[in-house]
Formats: C-alpha cells, structure tokens, sequence
C-alpha cells in the first residue's frame, strides 16, 4: 500500500509541474525539513485538525450548494495543522522515494525489524 501511494504522490508532483525541471536530490530532502519545520510550528500555535469541525463544515457546504466544499472545510480546519504538515511530510518523503525507484515499504519493513532487535534507546543516552 505504502509503495501505492508514493506513486500517486509521485504522478501528482508531476502533474503539478515540480518534475518539469532536473530534480535535485538534496532540494528535495530540504523541502521535506521544510514540512518538518511547518508541523513544528503548528505544534507550537497548538494547530490541531478537528474532523467534527470539517465533517460540519462539509456538510454545511454541501447543503449550501458550494462547489468547492471539500476544499472549503479543508482549508478551515485541517490545513496547516500539525496532522497536516505530518502528511506533508510523507507525502514529500513517498515522492522522493518514488523518483528514485525506491521500494519503500520493504525497506520500512525491514527498518522497523532491525530496530525491534536494538538494545534499549539503540545504546544512547536520549
């Protein structure tokens, strides 16, 4: 699934335009500190996404006949939230995986394996 969805990412930023030019692999992994940095400031202004809220508002919209409902309730109660960066964040992480050809989500598989057989804090201080 994990794989699946990189590609999607992947075929969206390409739709987008953000492949139209020679990509660089270190703007790509600043881009995703970048969303790093974004989910910690919405932490920080204790940005949080509420569902309720969105589900309301979405209906709400719908009722009221906006064509871009979804994307109204979006834009008020998810966008720029932690939640959201998070995805940010990932999705930036699928793309770049993507690009290359990389099989995420063995190597996901296989990182969480290897981590369950570390010592404690994987032998660190913090």
């Amino acid at each position: 699934m994990i794989n699946k969805l990189a590609e999607e990412a992947h075929l969206n930023a390409q739709n987008k335009g953000f492949f139209d030019d020679e990509k660089n692999i270190g703007e790509m992994l600043c881009l995703i500190h970048s969303e790093v940095s974004e989910a910690l400031e919405a932490d920080r202004k204790d940005s949080y996404a509420n569902w309720d809220n969105f589900n309301a508002e979405l209906k709400a919209q719908e009722k009221g006949g906006h064509k871009d409902a979804w994307k109204t309730a979006f834009d008020l109660h998810i966008k720029d939230t932690f939640e959201d960066e998070l995805a940010d964040v990932i999705i930036r992480v699928m793309d770049l995986a993507a690009f290359k050809g990389i099989d995420l989500e063995s190597h996901i598989e296989a990182k969480m394996n290897r981590n369950s057989l570390r010592e404690r804090k994987h032998g660190k201080k913090y």
